[in-house]
Formats: structure tokens, sequence, C-alpha cells
């Protein structure tokens, strides 16, 4: 899906509402709205939105134990594992 095939002035979001909806429904993706002549909002389907978010969360993630590597805030995961197995035995 070209991404210039998707911008539309919000005259057009206000016409054309429940057809853009059933459409970004169907088929994903999103629609960029313009105001103007300047680009203010996109919409786009639930699960497009739900999956942009968990790959977000999942690069966060990704980012926090890159930090962490980078600041030594490590240890190998056999200590790790005996750690987990000592703490589990005592409870």
């Amino acid at each position: 899906m070209k991404l210039s095939t998707q911008i539309r002035p919000i005259s057009y979001l206000k016409a054309h509402a429940a057809e853009i909806v059933r459409n970004l429904g169907k088929q994903g993706g999103h629609m960029v709205i313009t105001q103007n002549g300047e680009a203010k909002v996109v919409i786009q389907d639930i699960e497009s939105y739900e999956q942009a978010q968990e790959t977000m969360a999942l690069l966060k993630i990704l980012a926090l134990g890159v930090r962490q590597i980078e600041e030594g805030k490590i240890q190998p995961a056999d200590e790790v594992i005996k750690g987990l197995r000592e703490r589990q035995e005592a409870d």
C-alpha cells in the first residue's frame, strides 16, 4: 500500500468516516489525515495498532537489555539459574 494513496484531507474523513473505518477494518493499514495541507493525525485499524504496540514494547525491552550489557550489569546464565534454584529450595 503506497503512502501517497492513504493521505486525505480532514474534509474527506468527515464525509466518509464509516467507509474509512470499514475499509481499514477489512484491509488493515493506516490513513494520514491532513488539515490545512499539513499531516495532523494517523488513523489505523485496531489489529495494526496492537501489533505496533507489541513491537514497541519488545524494542523497549531489547534496548533496556542492551543498555544493561553496556553498563556491565550482567551475570552468567549458570549463576542466575543456580540462584533461582537456591531461592526455590529455600521456599
